[in-house]
């Protein structure tokens, strides 16, 4: 079972890359009308790859920080097709969150003892 959920994820995955990659396209080449729309599929399916890793707590900590980083994106794509470029600071947010979270995550991880350690350092 877990296997094929991971296969399914997986793909889920992959398609999400592809949609990541039709927003940031639209975005450089300026067809503000299918970045617009692509926002929400992009970011729809990166939700819904943090639902389907929930269970597994270092896949859903980086599902999340590239949620927050299509989030930033799409604020300051939002900046650049409509603001005169002026968005980058709320955008920031975004960005910072997804590493804050990245950092106490790691941090958290290095610092916890080890649960397979064994007494006195013995491998």
């Amino acid at each position: 079972m877990i296997i094929h959920t991971m296969r399914d994820t997986r793909k889920i995955e992959n398609l999400h890359v592809a949609l990541w990659l039709l927003k940031d396209v639209s975005w450089c080449s300026d067809w503000k009308a299918l970045g617009l729309i692509m926002i929400f599929p992009t970011l729809i399916v990166a939700l819904k790859i943090c639902w389907d890793t929930r269970h597994l707590t270092a896949d859903l900590i980086h599902n999340i920080a590239v949620a927050l980083w299509i989030c930033a994106n799409t604020v300051w794509m939002i900046g650049e097709f409509f603001y005169g470029d002026m968005t980058r600071a709320y955008a920031k947010i975004f960005f910072y969150a997804g590493m804050v979270l990245l950092a106490a995550y790691y941090t958290h991880s290095w610092l916890k003892p080890r649960q397979d350690a064994t007494p006195g350092g013995a491998f």
